[in-house]
């Protein structure tokens, strides 16, 4: 008997039935849990923080609120989950922001059942998760990455990775920004994302080379 708590789950899409398809696909695994459903966006923002889901399973084609700017504000409001792009879109633009903005993966509906599950596990298991098909843009990307310009970095994340460059702590930067040293993981994280970066070292040397 398996007495490990499941995994949550929330997912989030503006078809039905797509939702109704996942949630049965997804309640045949032991150690996953479904524990809501949001048809938009902004349905899902609210319910993020009643339900603090482990991983989101996010639509980018939605209206309203698209995937890509509900990630954007998931992670402005420090979402410290998985966020995983689960959609019909393989637009170049839409991969790119979805990675420069914090996204732990980017899923394609096309793909096997058995193969989201696989993608799901090991995203939360701290993995990067892409479909195959999408290499190629992110090789493009990394071929060419965003000058500081046009990075969507906010406010509180330059100054966070200012305070990283100039060799400051977590703890240092949360008792001088007046948040939580968990809050300043949150931000490190998200800073690395975008950066396209391994370690605090690398986002310093960044930092120093392209902040001003």
């Amino acid at each position: 008997m398996n007495t490990t708590a499941a995994h949550t789950l929330l997912l989030v899409d503006d078809h039905p039935m797509m939702r109704r398809g996942l949630r049965q696909l997804l309640e045949l695994e032991n150690d996953l849990q479904v524990i809501g459903e949001a048809n938009n966006g902004i349905e899902a923002l609210e319910m993020v923080r009643e339900l603090r889901p482990e991983l989101i399973l996010l639509d980018n084609n939605m209206p309203e609120l698209n995937g890509v700017q509900t990630l954007k504000r998931l992670r402005e409001q420090n979402f410290p989950g998985k966020v995983l792009l689960f959609t019909v879109s393989d637009d170049e633009d839409d991969v790119r922001d979805a990675m420069r903005l914090g996204a732990d993966g980017y899923l394609l509906k096309d793909m096997e059942p058995e193969i989201l599950i696989q993608q799901i596990r090991l995203a939360l298991q701290g993995a990067l998760v892409i479909s195959p098909a999408l290499t190629r843009v992110l090789a493009q990307a990394l071929r060419n990455p965003p000058s500081a310009s046009q990075l969507d970095l906010t406010d509180r994340e330059r100054q966070v990775l200012k305070m990283i460059a100039a060799g400051s702590s977590n703890k240092v930067i949360g008792n001088k920004l007046g948040i939580t040293e968990g809050t300043v993981k949150v931000h490190v994280k998200n800073l690395l994302h975008k950066l396209g970066l391994r370690s605090r070292v690398e986002a310093a040397v960044w930092a120093l080379e392209h902040l001003r």
